[in-house]
């Protein structure tokens, strides 16, 4: 039995988890999960990504150093991780000795096989910010296709690749103003020499899906392929290039690398052969789990590095589309860019792996998470057929016969022979990540199980035939146990309540899947998932809105504006210049001013709730806006004999109004 090595591509160390990143490390950890219960030898490698621009421009405006930032999303990244059940053997960073050492390693054979040349390059300079720009700090139109607002290195439109100075329109993504042009001195990989080896590795039917594979040809193999800059002008969180003062290694040269690195860390802290992993030769298979936007860099780059340095070339390159919400991009205003954290605060983590892995397949195809969907599918699917099943048998076993399970019911045995013949099929749809495919047939033995519990109707033998009951839920029972361990490398939590409930002495794994069930003692019953309520899924997206709303300004606490009145009914409102002549809080009152003000023709006494704004004192002198034909008004301080107006800033807070020169009292407003 050879290892497995499993990676998933590394998270960029500029911002918290959310659910699109979640279909990649999910899909990996349903995949290496799988493969342990299956009794592979199988590690899952992982690590922050932690080099390059945004990560040094972002820290320097939180204060923080690069470092600093690292080491906090990294330990963000890792407890989000946690929360939705995956599991790394090693979760490390890039910006480690590791990882560095390898990089080195390989820029090293790199140059030693003639494939590392250097040049000027013309490049954009940022006159404002005083700096090279690198790729993804320019945007601009796609030279191939026109599409807009597209980064320096490739379009997520077309796929084309191309120079930043290639760019249309172009603009610096820091302050919006178009850059100048200078030149440097950079290192480039000339591909063209390794396209045999790349052009092999891509040819070979294992390594990628077709669809991929004849993009890749039709794109970048049939045409000669481009040289790859490999090198950064200072300022540059990353790796200096050796015998260089003021340039670093591009952060893709790096990245790839951590996971090597990373699998370094991981055996020099377990005492293990890091050579029988990553050595050119080792009887080991690596696979990446990767999004369809990074294909580039894992399938052409990587294989030409890895060649070269003389490390071991991944057996399989695994590639997933995007997750789109509802049919659409995910979206901040519509409160659909959901955090791993926002999710985990409103939903139970199981929901969202077995949805996604209800929809999973092997190809690049985008994967689209419909919320009223979700809610019905987990509530249809796992709820209805998995769960209940267990709920249906252990809480009739447990209240009428003692939590006991004994021999199976001679009716069931062909059901559960045909069930274990299809246990093959479905770990193979795991190894071939067909996950839709492997959910579907455990659904489908979920469906007869409870089948056979309906028509057996265990329920109205309990009383009569105790026995006859006890081996109809013993079978049904037979089906829990074993559908638990087929969907355990996706519902880990409900394999493990499982586990518990039939007081398992070791964990179980696909080999137990058998569909049989020696007599045993039960624990009480612990439902093993609840439902999925639509209205706390409309709470998550509630709550996401929220997170990304604009601070609210003067213009949010504008209320909304009454109904049109004729100006007739303008004309009944009697609005009068009045000068205060006194100004004393009410006794008994938080709220009231009693106030005397000067009409001209007489004198009015109102009661004003201004007590909490406004220093009485201040108003004696000033005039004021009063509405003088208001209906007196009897209160238990006495009467109100009209009303002074004021507004409401931002702040809550009321300001009486008032002309802005010194009027007679009893000046009439029109």
């Amino acid at each position: 039995m050879s290892r497995i090595l499993v990676t998933s591509a590394l998270p960029y160390a500029n911002g918290d988890i959310h659910i699109g990143h979640l279909v990649e490390y999910l899909m990996t950890d349903i995949y290496v999960r799988a493969m342990k219960l299956a009794g592979e030898d199988v590690v899952y490698m992982c690590a922050s990504d932690s080099h390059g621009t945004p990560i040094e421009v972002n820290a320097r405006k939180k204060g923080m150093t690069p470092e600093e930032m690292v080491a906090e999303y990294n330990r963000r990244h890792l407890e989000d991780f946690t929360g939705f059940g995956i599991e790394f053997d090693r979760f490390y960073t890039t910006h480690s000795d590791e990882t560095r050492i390898h990089a080195e390693r390989i820029f090293s054979r790199l140059t030693e096989g003639g494939l590392i040349y250097k040049k000027d390059v013309e490049q954009y300079y940022c006159e404002e910010d005083k700096r090279f720009l690198p790729d993804r700090f320019v945007k601009g139109t796609c030279p191939r296709c026109g599409a807009e607002e597209q980064y320096g290195d490739s379009c997520e439109k077309c796929g084309a690749t191309y120079d930043p100075t290639d760019l249309k329109d172009s603009f610096c993504v820091l302050c919006q103003k178009h850059p100048t042009r200078r030149s440097s001195l950079h290192y480039f990989v000339d591909l063209e020499k390794a396209r045999p080896e790349i052009a092999k590795w891509v040819a070979d039917e294992k390594h990628l899906h077709p669809e991929m594979r004849n993009w890749l040809e039709a794109n970048f193999l049939k045409n000669e392929l481009r040289p790859w800059d490999i090198s950064r002008d200072a300022p540059y969180f990353g790796f200096r290039i050796p015998g260089e003062t003021d340039k670093f290694f591009y952060v893709w040269l790096d990245a790839p690398v951590g996971y090597i690195g990373t699998t370094q860390k991981y055996c020099d802290e377990k005492g293990l052969d890091f050579a029988g992993y990553w050595e050119k030769g080792a009887d080991c298979r690596i696979v990446h789990v990767i999004g369809k936007d990074i294909t580039y860099f894992h399938t052409l780059f990587w294989p030409a590095m890895l060649h070269t340095g003389g490390y071991n070339l991944p057996e399989r390159v695994q590639i997933h589309g995007f997750l789109t919400v509802n049919g659409e991009k995910m979206s901040k205003s519509r409160g659909t860019s959901i955090t791993a954290r926002t999710y985990l605060k409103h939903l139970d983590p199981q929901f969202l792996r077995f949805y996604y892995a209800s929809k999973l397949g092997p190809g690049p195809d985008d994967l689209d998470l419909n919320l009223e969907e979700f809610a019905l599918r987990v509530n249809a699917e796992l709820v209805n057929k998995i769960a209940n099943l267990a709920s249906r048998s252990v809480a009739l076993l447990s209240k009428r016969l003692e939590g006991k399970t004994g021999e199976p019911d001679p009716a069931a045995a062909e059901l559960a022979a045909s069930a274990l013949e299809k246990v093959p099929s479905i770990l193979a749809h795991y190894r071939n990540f067909e996950f839709s495919r492997a959910m579907r047939e455990i659904c489908a033995i979920a469906e007869v199980a409870n089948k056979y519990l309906q028509d057996a109707e265990p329920f109205k033998l309990v009383g009569a035939e105790p026995e006859k009951a006890r081996a109809i839920l013993s079978s049904a029972l037979a089906f829990v146990k074993s559908l638990a361990i087929l969907i355990g490398p996706v519902l880990p939590l409900l394999k493990e309540r499982t586990e518990k409930m039939f007081q398992a002495t070791a964990p179980w794994t696909f080999a137990d899947a058998d569909f049989a069930l020696a007599p045993a003692q039960l624990t009480p019953f612990d439902r093993l998932v609840d439902r999925v309520d639509p209205a706390v899924v409309e709470a998550m997206i509630e709550d996401t809105r929220a997170q990304f709303a604009p601070p609210p300004g003067p213009g949010d606490r504008v209320t909304p504006f009454k109904e049109i009145i004729e100006i007739d009914d303008f004309g009944k409102l009697d609005l009068r210049v009045a000068t205060v002549l006194t100004a004393i809080k009410v006794e008994g009152s938080d709220k009231l001013l009693q106030v005397t003000v000067d009409l001209g023709r007489e004198k009015r006494n109102i009661f004003a709730g201004l007590a909490a704004h406004i220093d009485p004192a201040t108003l004696v002198g000033r005039q004021v806006v009063v509405l003088a034909n208001l209906k007196p008004r009897k209160m238990r301080f006495g009467v109100s004999e009209g009303m002074i107006l004021a507004a409401e800033d931002i702040d809550g807070k009321l300001s009486v109004l008032g002309p802005v020169t010194e009027l007679f009292p009893g000046a009439t407003i029109s």
